[in-house]
């Protein structure tokens, strides 16, 4: 075995990337911004090796519509390779690109017709077949009919939480006294699909072990990288046998426990993993009923597990008494439980089929101020309503979305990878590639978690949260390109690419504004 030790210099040019795209596109829609078919083409840099390329751009593909119904699309995929380091996985797995793509067009077609954007997006969103009179308005691209469509609900919701409408009265207001300095807010929306698009890792397995003294040991196949993991599967646990958390220790991912465990991955680890771990609870609770049901005198059926103790006929004894009397009766306390996402089936070679179990909704509110004699910017304010279902712990859910709506706002704004021609990255250091900071966090950042059980019986009726509200991040982009646009009094349609740094929205404002006068 050979370990190596890189400076980070040299770390960063030798690792991969979040795969970076070329979006070509043609749209139709009609004078109030309906879109009424879209010609699409995605081509992504690979690097020199396939590596996830496939999936991230199938990913890409399939959140193309992000969460609006398009009726008519063409999509063309191409993976691209390059003398660059092999792109890799990231957060959002290809979803961030494709829902970019889409959100671009529509902030494009709102540019065109003098409107404003949240008015499009609403327009397009996917809707009930009884209420756009339809039949389709509620089915992908790749033929999956959405079940759980909450979207306009949180839409609504973040609308009238942040005041956006009072808050674009006020941004109006501000630019057209203010001559060097502007602002720009947008609300963008999200939809994204919770499943590993390669069905085979869709499964998860645990290890549930009691001892005589009450306490509970679970393994379980998710690994624990800071984002909560444990801490759930420990309530999942805890509530699955009718004891408290205290009672739970959750010990490190172990192939010799458990064993052909999927990646944490696809936001699936509290899903698969807290599911197979129900079912092993399942398991424990059916074994330790007659053991209680001799100890309590009742009928098994009787027996319920909580508060730490078990209750039947009018009585109730202690859970360590209960452990230690399946001890001594020879009952078994250990068992593996195991669970398999249902209903997943999607036909790569078709193109068609349910890709997703079930999907995640979100919006986000971000306001921005630019100078536009710099470039320079500044988060002013954000507010995000996100859907995690029933949660099982919101403030880890809380965590995740602001962390996610920061990653993202940073990807979309300042981590900028340059190359020269040989393909070596020349942003290889903090002096070079910068990432959000402290300083970046606006102290108006309000996060709220939309009330709505999941449909899908997942642990406690929760959502995904790892992936989806990166996509979040989108609204502080546009905003800033609505900044840009109020430079030129919105009389130019603004094309900027991400991320929108400093330089480029310089030169985007500068453009915005010869288009404008030449118009």
């Amino acid at each position: 075995p050979v370990k190596l030790r890189v400076n980070r210099d040299d770390d960063m040019t030798i690792t991969g990337k979040r795969h970076d795209f070329r979006i070509d596109y043609e749209v139709g829609f009609d004078d109030n911004g309906r879109i009424l078919g879209a010609d699409i083409m995605l081509a992504s840099r690979c690097g020199y090796s396939v590596d996830y390329s496939g999936p991230v751009n199938d990913r890409a593909c399939l959140h193309i519509d992000n969460a609006y119904h398009i009726p008519a699309l063409k999509l063309v995929s191409h993976r691209c390779k390059t003398n660059t380091q092999s792109a890799t996985a990231f957060r959002g797995f290809g979803g961030p690109q494709g829902m970019f793509g889409i959100e671009t067009v529509i902030d494009e077609i709102a540019a065109t017709l003098g409107k404003d954007p949240l008015e499009v997006r609403k327009l397009n969103l996917y809707k009930d077949p009884a209420i756009s009179g339809t039949p389709d308005t509620m089915t992908t691209q790749y033929n999956q009919l959405i079940e759980d469509w909450v979207g306009d609900k949180v839409i609504a919701q973040v609308e009238q939480e942040s005041k956006y409408a009072e808050r674009r009265a006020a941004v109006q207001a501000f630019n057209a006294k203010s001559k060097t300095r502007k602002r720009g807010i947008a609300l963008v929306p999200l939809k994204f699909g919770i499943s590993f698009t390669a069905t085979h890792l869709n499964q998860g397995g645990a290890l549930l072990v009691i001892y005589m003294d009450g306490s509970v040991s679970c393994n379980h196949g998710g690994t624990e990288m800071g984002q909560g993991l444990n801490t759930k599967m420990a309530q999942v646990c805890a509530d699955g046998l009718g004891i408290t958390v205290d009672k739970v220790r959750i010990t490190a991912t172990d192939s010799q426990k458990v064993p052909n465990a999927s990646a944490t991955s696809a936001s699936s680890g509290a899903d698969i993993n807290g599911a197979a771990i129900m079912n092993a609870t399942a398991q424990m609770r059916e074994r330790l009923k007659p053991v209680a049901a001799r100890m309590l005198g009742c009928a098994a059926e009787e027996v319920t597990f909580a508060n730490n103790q078990a209750h039947g006929g009018g009585k109730s004894v202690n859970w360590p008494d209960v452990t230690k009397q399946a001890w001594l009766d020879r009952v078994g306390l250990s068992v593996t439980g195991f669970y398999m996402t249902p209903e997943i089936k999607y036909d790569f070679t078709t193109l068609n089929g349910r890709a997703f179990y079930y999907y995640c909704y979100g919006a986000a509110v971000s306001e921005v101020e630019i100078d536009t004699r710099t470039g320079e910017w500044w988060l002013k304010a954000v507010d995000i309503v996100h859907d995690v279902g029933r949660s099982i712990n919101p403030a880890l859910d809380k965590g995740q979305i602001e962390g996610a709506y920061i990653q993202g706002m940073g990807w979309l704004t300042m981590e900028e990878c340059i190359w020269d021609k040989k393909g070596k990255l020349l942003t290889h250091g903090p002096s070079t590639y910068k990432i959000p900071v402290a300083g970046d966090v606006p102290e108006h950042f309000n996060v709220s978690l939309f009330d709505n059980a999941n449909l899908k019986p997942t642990p406690f009726n929760s959502k995904a949260t790892g992936e989806p509200p990166l996509m979040l991040g989108l609204s502080a982009f546009f905003a800033l390109k609505d900044a840009v646009a109020a430079s030129a009094d919105h009389k130019a349609v603004v094309r900027m690419e991400a991320p929108a740094t400093p330089e480029r929205i310089l030169l985007a404002c500068e453009k915005a504004k010869a288009d404008a006068a030449a118009a």
